[in-house]
């Protein structure tokens, strides 16, 4: 019997076995140098256009320099591949016409379109590419999907979702559950205890298993957008199922992110946009996941299309609907191929480096993040993202209120993009695939800089 590999050890360790080789404080501006210069995927920024200083400021006085982009949980940065995608796509438009469905010079031809991207996504979620689907953006796919998956009977008439969903995940469900002459009280919402910020699993599993009965669909994110916290995916969605639950995951924080396995897990259904850490684009085209135990079911009350039905009949015209096998039944419409091609670039990018490659310095960069700022800031802020094994590349803080505008100005200003959610909470995600060490130390230098500065004129 093969014996599975060590886990890696901590961040931190790693972080402090480095520190002693190279004779630096982790605190020292060359360490961070030190560190992207040992970073196996330093190259792999060069694949990236990143906005310079004068650029995301607006202020055409300011520096050329690049800038400190720590705000890939919101839109990734573009890749220079996904451009040169979009540009073939347009040339053979051009070329070809129509013909382009069936014959294309790059092998591409639009009518399989979905299957270029389903193949390439599946690693990247842990599935197989039958139970990988293309089409429409996120909250459109949920409701496809719960239109599916949402069969309220009796007593089981329940939707589970975190008291802090991301709001329109929240809009979605409640949307739902309206639309089948439900009461509002079949929302059920999992909150955090009095206090605390992040959910413990163990609450999350004591309420499925003393509502369970009541509960249709378990739908929660894999990582909550304001807190950065990573769910035990694999325990809720055993959980749920055992209850009785059908179980779906919005992964738009996730996907990318952090390790997947949905085939694994069980999960039913999923979805995820594909702009954050999948850096397709504003407005990027979503994805979603059915798990190959649905893959021939014709009995799911699916809303359908002309693309839900199977490849190989489909042209035939005769208005029997046959629904393709897993995934490719649930879409629609045909796919948008011009916003599909971004997403196909970005998709070759992150083969490139490498998921474990991805994960091993996602792991290194957000441990850095975090040291720098208790050790360099100290005061006046609260991490409220859980530790190391429990969050992938987002930090979030809350500030103290009086420090919280100072502290967003001065990173506006020094061309640190990041995201702020008022009144007080700041989200910092240094991405593996673009982010380096240097861009962590800049971000903590304008933080310390600028907590210290209002301080002394207190």
């Amino acid at each position: 019997m093969s014996s599975s590999p060590p886990p890696p050890p901590p961040p931190m360790e790693r972080l402090r076995a480095a520190a002693l080789e190279t004779g630096l404080a982790l605190e020292d501006p060359r360490f961070a140098l030190e560190m992207d210069s040992r970073d196996p995927l330093a190259h792999m920024r060069s694949e990236f256009a990143v906005p310079t200083v004068a650029q995301v400021t607006g202020n055409s006085n300011s520096s050329d320099d690049p800038c400190t982009y720590l705000c890939g949980n919101s839109l990734g940065l573009m890749p220079r591949r996904a451009r040169a995608v979009l540009d073939e796509e347009m040339d053979e438009w051009a070329a070809r016409g129509v013909c382009g469905h069936f014959q294309h010079s790059k092998g591409r031809p639009w009518v399989r379109y979905r299957w270029q991207i389903a193949n390439k996504m599946a690693p990247v979620v842990g599935a197989k590419p039958l139970e990988v689907g293309v089409m429409n953006t996120l909250t459109t796919n949920l409701h496809l999907l719960l239109a599916a998956f949402y069969r309220p009977a009796g007593q089981r008439c329940k939707i589970l979702i975190e008291g802090k969903a991301f709001p329109s995940d929240h809009y979605a469900v409640e949307s739902q559950i309206r639309w089948h002459g439900l009461p509002p009280s079949a929302l059920l919402l999992a909150e955090p205890r009095a206090g605390e910020h992040t959910l413990r699993t163990q609450d999350v599993l004591d309420l499925i298993e003393r509502e369970g009965a009541s509960i249709a669909v378990v739908m929660l994110s894999g990582v909550q957008f304001y807190t950065g916290q990573v769910f035990d995916m694999e325990r809720i969605t055993a959980a749920a199922r055992a209850a009785g639950c059908v179980v779906g995951w919005d992964l738009a924080h996730a996907a990318g992110n952090v390790p997947l396995r949905l085939h694994d897990w069980g999960a039913d259904f999923a979805c995820w946009c594909t702009y954050k850490y999948l850096n397709s684009g504003p407005g990027g085209i979503s994805c979603f996941f059915v798990h190959e135990r649905h893959a021939h079911r014709d009995d799911l009350p699916r809303l359908a299309g002309w693309w839900s039905h199977e490849e190989e009949t489909r042209f035939d015209m005769t208005n029997r609907f046959v629904p393709g096998p897993g995934a490719a039944g649930f879409e629609t419409s045909n796919t948008p191929v011009l916003v599909a091609a971004t997403l196909l670039g970005s998709l070759d990018v992150l083969a490139q480096a490498g998921l474990p490659a991805l994960w091993a310095k996602s792991a290194l960069l957000t441990a850095y993040l975090e040291h720098l700022l208790l050790a360099r800031v100290g005061s006046g802020f609260r991490i409220i993202t859980p530790p190391d094994h429990a969050r992938g590349a987002q930090l979030s803080l809350l500030f103290d209120r009086a420090l919280f505008q100072p502290v967003v100005d001065a990173l506006a200003a020094a061309g640190v993009v990041c995201d702020e959610r008022k009144p007080d909470c700041i989200r910092l995600a240094p991405v593996p695939l673009y982010n380096s060490f240097q861009d962590v130390w800049r971000c903590v230098d304008v933080i310390r800089s600028a907590t210290a500065h209002h301080h002394h004129h207190q």
